[in-house]
C-alpha cells in the first residue's frame, strides 16, 4: 500500500508535510468524495456516481483506488450475489473531516464576499 502512494508521489519533491498533505487528497474529485462519504457515510459506488454526476466512472474507480491505498476510504466487498460493494471513510479519511469543513466554510466565506459579490 505505501509502495504505491511512494510510486504516485514523487517524496523528492515533497519538502513539508503540507505537501505531502496536497499531494495525498489533491486533484479535483477526491476532496469531494471524501466530503460524501464524511457527511453522509457508507456508500456504494452507484451511489457515490449520483452524487458526483460529472465525474466519469473510470475516474471515480480511480480515485477510489488511490484513495483506498491512501488508507483514506475502506472498501468493503460483501460475498453475495450480485457483489456488493460499500466505500467508507477509515480513521484516517475521518480525521480529515474537521479540515474539510473548515475549507468549506472558507471558500463560503470567501466566494459570497470575494467571488460572488
Amino acid at each position: 500500500m505505501a509502495v504505491e502512494l511512494k510510486e504516485r508521489i514523487n517524496l523528492k519533491e515533497i519538502n513539508c508535510e503540507k505537501e505531502l498533505t496536497l499531494a495525498v487528497i489533491g486533484g479535483k474529485w477526491k476532496l469531494i468524495i471524501l466530503w460524501h462519504l464524511g457527511l453522509e457515510g457508507t456508500k456504494r459506488f452507484g451511489e457515490l456516481k449520483k452524487m458526483i454526476p460529472s465525474i466519469t466512472q473510470k475516474m471515480l474507480t480511480n480515485q477510489l483506488r488511490e484513495l483506498e491505498d491512501d488508507r483514506l476510504v475502506r472498501r468493503q466487498v460483501y460475498a453475495e450475489v450480485p457483489p456488493r460493494v460499500e466505500y467508507s471513510l477509515t480513521e484516517y479519511g475521518e480525521s480529515l473531516m474537521p479540515i474539510l469543513q473548515l475549507m468549506y466554510r472558507w471558500g463560503k466565506d470567501y466566494g459570497e464576499e470575494v467571488v460572488w459579490k
